[in-house]
């Protein structure tokens, strides 16, 4: 009888058949984050020093409600949305819109002026001032940190079908995606009570 020393042919999930599957994932995920971070850039500081800035003196409020169905039962879940129509003057004097209208956090009486931007030609929005603005966009940073630590990690490994790891760059990756999570609560929070 003979014994045959050596290893035995791996099977085809050991040398990464579905590697190729988890680095595309891998690659759709950074491409995720890298959006992420332009439309926190887009939405957040860009938006706010590029909007501008006056004074919205209301007319009237209306709420607004919805109804969609919800999927759970046969309920229908109500919504409702806080609209404020008037005057927006803006602070140079330059521009004045009779016909100004914005979703409000509350419905405010006649006569009460509230600090608005003018963010494109017929759309105002409140004005919450430069450290709302640098949340938002650091919460979409944060975000798009989760994604792309995500992605590169697919991408080198071909998670979860392809080569274990080092555990130093799983050590790294795993560090990256706390601190993304860790910033975007923080940024969350900040732009709740900005």
């Amino acid at each position: 009888m003979t014994q045959v020393h050596g290893n035995a042919a791996p099977n085809a999930a050991e040398q990464g058949g579905g590697a190729p599957l988890g680095r595309l994932i891998g690659a759709g995920l950074i491409l995720v984050g890298v959006v992420l971070v332009a439309l926190g850039a887009y939405l957040g500081p860009y938006t706010y020093a590029t909007s501008t800035p006056g004074k919205l003196t209301v007319e009237t409020c209306t709420v607004d409600y919805k109804y969609r169905s919800s999927t759970s039962s046969s309920s229908r879940k109500k919504t409702k949305t806080r609209w404020c129509y008037g005057t927006f003057t803006s602070d140079d004097g330059t521009v004045k819109d009779l016909n100004a209208e914005l979703k409000s956090d509350a419905l405010h009486q006649r006569g009460y002026v509230m600090e608005a931007l003018k963010a494109g030609d017929t759309s105002y929005k409140l004005d919450r001032g430069w450290v709302y603005a640098i949340a938002v966009g650091c919460a979409w940073f944060f975000g798009s940190v989760i994604a792309l630590t995500a992605g590169f990690f697919g991408t080198v490994t071909g998670f979860p079908f392809g080569r274990t790891p080092g555990q130093g760059m799983f050590r790294t990756c795993l560090a990256l995606a706390g601190v993304g999570v860790v910033g975007l609560v923080l940024s969350l929070l900040m732009a709740f009570f900005a």
